[in-house]
């Protein structure tokens, strides 16, 4: 199944974003979202609001944000409802997260990880598909649950 999947970086993860989305660009059907040139300015909260909008109002299905360290587009990415972000370092938590939290954006820090582990991390968390056991529902409902009482 080929899903749409947004892509953004600030300036920390800018290198990586592009060399992600030249390497992947042609496996993967990819909305890049910026930044679209380099610029130490640039702050990693608006790209994570674009990607975490184009994931949660359906326009992607999942979404990649890169910082320097991938907490910072991390929690900002977290605070959009629908919102589901990690961080992932290892592929084991790329694809467990989406299979059994739902996870639907992958934060990376581009100053933690290189382009190969990079490529991997993406492969799993595409690839990878919720496991809709009662469990993982009960789980999931009960982060919902969570969300809509924050977020009224």
């Amino acid at each position: 199944m080929d899903i749409l999947v947004a892509i953004a970086a600030d300036h920390g993860g800018f290198s990586l974003k592009d060399e992600l989305v030249a390497r992947l660009g042609n496996a993967y059907s990819l909305m890049d979202l910026g930044a679209n040139k380099f610029d130490a300015a640039d702050d990693y909260p608006d790209f994570s609001f674009a990607v975490a909008r184009a994931v949660t109002s359906g326009k992607a299905a999942r979404g990649i944000l890169i910082c320097g360290s991938g907490v910072g587009a991390c929690i900002a990415a977290n605070k959009i409802k629908g919102a589901r972000a990690a961080i992932c370092h290892d592929t084991y938590s790329a694809h467990q997260g989406v299979e059994h939290d739902d996870m639907n954006i992958l934060c990376m820090g581009a100053r933690v990880i290189g382009l190969d582990l990079g490529v991997e991390l993406v492969t799993a968390f595409i690839g990878a598909r919720f496991k809709e056991e009662e469990r993982y529902c009960r789980r999931l409902e009960k982060i919902k649950a969570m969300e809509r009482q924050s977020f009224k």
